[in-house]
């Protein structure tokens, strides 16, 4: 990736607005439409409208993308069109080459949350992972009837893949957590708070 590249701040938001305009010039609203249509939503954080101007604003500031013109909205402000500039181009093949064959260190909420999993009792893990469970299988059956709409409808599977690979996450995780919760269930796995201060004293004593 080239030094100017490596200027324009990288994110998810960012990579869907610069394919978006590789495709063709379009103003934000046309980007949103594009997000909610193509299911981008589902693997892309635009729960708030404004990360999506901001992030446009900020595009436009690093001379990734310029202003093509205006178009008419009847009854309401012109349109600002974007179009794509060669550095906007050229950040967006690197950033898709790298998200996609280097894996990024994310800090999650799941994963820092079982870290500290010792602090409730074995029989909370348990209610709290079933929970878990659950909201996920919800999840993957949505993906999966999407799956196959979209599938049925002709829609080649290049364009499918994303969704083939959420469903594989959630699958991986749900059998996961099943696993985990079997073994606090049977004994395999069991803890009390006596036993972990006593695990910490030791290992905090060896560190000294």
């Amino acid at each position: 990736m080239t030094m100017k590249n490596n200027m324009i701040k990288k994110s998810p938001v960012a990579l869907a607005i610069l394919c978006f305009l590789i495709e063709e010039p379009m103003h934000p609203y046309r980007m949103q439409q594009l997000i909610k249509k193509r299911g981008k939503e589902e693997v892309i954080n635009v729960r708030h409208r404004t990360s999506i101007y901001q992030t446009i604003d900020r595009l436009h500031r690093d001379n990734a993308i310029a202003i093509q013109g205006k178009k008419k909205n009847e009854g309401k402000p012109d349109l600002v069109v974007y179009e794509i500039t060669d550095l906007g181009r050229s950040a967006a093949y690197a950033w898709i080459r790298e998200m996609i064959s280097t894996p990024a260190q994310e800090f999650l909420e799941f994963p820092a949350a079982v870290s500290f999993l010792a602090l409730l009792t074995p029989e909370e893990v348990v209610s709290l992972f079933k929970k878990r469970v659950s909201a996920l299988e919800n999840t993957f059956a949505r993906f999966e009837d999407q799956y196959q709409t979209e599938s049925s409808m002709g829609l080649p599977r290049l364009f499918l893949l994303e969704s083939e690979y959420q469903q594989a996450l959630f699958s991986a995780e749900i059998a996961w957590l099943q696993s985990v919760i079997a073994d606090i269930q049977t004994g395999k796995l069991k803890w009390s708070m006596k036993e972990l201060r006593e695990i910490a004293r030791r290992f905090d004593h060896g560190f000294e």
